[in-house]
């Protein structure tokens, strides 16, 4: 019933866009449902969030992806057969906490409804599923990459009755997704539109409109990137009233306070910067202009490092390790990428 409703709604939604739904019913009972709204959205003109100067869309849209060629927290924790998970204290799947940290905040509970957004290969929906599949009533896995949702629909096979893949825009399609008690937006919000060079002294209306609303901190002089995309998209989820979890590299990262070391080398600049991965850029976020949304619309909010949330090893092993920054062994090798690449991640949970 949840799954029928969801097409009813998409449906409507996708009429108002362009008069013509294209989808596809993987079997008769609506479980394991796939829709494709891609071609409804992009007739609409409505591909992408907004005319940015960094857009991912048409890069995760027009074939495979191989997220291999970029470090994902989510992948390389993917399981407890990762030789990652050496770096943390208990090797425990990604996934499941993501779920104990969501469950110990209330964020999830008994018969929940979800909805996860560039959920990449499935990995974490995977670990919350196998760890706290009898709280969550439903899934609606959304994603740009018709590739990738195949990859989810593929790992999470064992649980078809209980998802529903949709193809498209999770900017477009919010305002038609009914019903849902939370959303995942896991290392994907930094692939959202980002405005780049912008002159402090001279924004574009719609940035300067988000600014006086919200009261965001940018320069006072010279140029810096904005996150329009994730702002926008913060913004609609808030206003909804839905819950949210986010974790994606930050500008204005937290360094655990144990391991002061870690901060050793990061750009200071607290405004996004440009990460330049395999046919494709993203940017990192600034969590405090997603904090003021969230504040706004009278929304709490809980935040800090990833490496805290995931129970990252605090040793002088580690230490050691990331200091010296060579590698005698395979295990220091992977301790200092994790370090490397993890260190600016941060999390946040918006109720």
């Amino acid at each position: 019933m949840w799954a029928r409703q969801q097409v009813a709604h998409l449906r409507q939604v996708s009429c108002v866009c362009a008069g013509t739904l294209c989808f596809m019913v993987l079997d008769a009972s609506y479980h394991n449902l796939l829709i494709n709204l891609i071609p409804a959205l992009e007739l609409a003109g409505m591909g992408n969030l907004m005319s940015g100067e960094n857009s991912t869309g048409t890069y995760y849209r027009r074939g495979p992806i191989d997220l291999l060629t970029e470090f994902t927290v989510c992948e390389s924790l993917a399981s407890t057969e990762s030789p990652y998970m050496t770096v943390l204290e208990n090797p425990i799947p990604y996934g499941e906490l993501i779920g104990k940290k969501l469950f110990e905040c209330g964020a999830m509970h008994a018969g929940c409804h979800l909805c996860e957004a560039g959920g990449g290969y499935g990995s974490l929906m995977r670990g919350l599923l196998d760890s706290f599949g009898s709280l969550i009533h439903h899934v609606m896995m959304i994603d740009l990459s018709l590739y990738l949702l195949h990859v989810q629909r593929r790992l999470l096979s064992d649980r078809a009755a209980e998802i529903l893949y949709v193809n498209g825009d999770i900017a477009n399609l919010l305002p038609a997704v009914s019903g849902v008690d939370l959303i995942i937006l896991n290392e994907m919000i930094g692939d959202l539109d980002t405005l780049t060079a912008l002159d402090a002294r001279s924004l574009p209306p719609p940035v300067s409109s988000l600014v006086d609303r919200y009261g965001f901190e940018i320069p006072k002089e010279g140029s810096f990137n904005f996150n329009m995309g994730a702002i926008l998209l913060i913004e609609e989820i808030c206003r909804r009233q839905i819950p949210a979890f986010i974790a994606e590299h930050a500008s204005d990262y937290l360094i655990p306070a144990e391991m002061p070391y870690l901060a050793r080398g990061l750009d200071e600049n607290p405004f996004p910067r440009e990460i330049r991965l395999k046919g494709h850029s993203e940017y990192t976020i600034r969590f405090s202009h997603l904090m003021d949304v969230a504040r706004y619309w009278g929304r709490e909010v809980k935040t800090g490092a990833l490496l805290d949330l995931v129970g990252i090893r605090k040793s002088s092993a580690m230490r050691f390790v990331f200091l010296a920054g060579a590698c005698a062994t395979e295990e220091q090798q992977i301790i200092l990428e994790f370090l490397d690449h993890a260190r600016e991640y941060r999390w946040l949970i918006i109720q």
